[in-house]
């Protein structure tokens, strides 16, 4: 079940931005696996997880957050990608 969908537009190839959100992932002691049709993620937060899966269709990058901490809305997690992927 999801929790959280979001679409993050992006410029550039899906190999950038898929390299830029596994740099970011990783940097954060987490895993990133998948190529540019898609994949799955988890990272810490917080002593909390956030993971789920992604795609990338055309120049959106579609993540699918299937767990989160509760105290975490999906607008700040969608705002902190945006951000740090641009």
């Amino acid at each position: 079940m999801s929790v959280c969908n979001l679409n993050i537009p992006f410029s550039g190839s899906a190999e950038e931005i898929l390299n830029k959100t596994k740099t970011a992932v990783e940097s954060q002691g987490g895993s990133f696996e998948g190529d540019s049709n898609g994949g799955t993620f988890s990272v810490s937060l917080l002593s909390n997880t956030v993971s789920g899966d992604y795609k990338v269709e055309g120049n959106v990058l579609l993540l699918n957050i299937t767990e989160k901490p509760m105290f975490v809305p999906c607008s700040a997690i969608e705002s902190y990608l945006t951000k740090k992927l641009s």
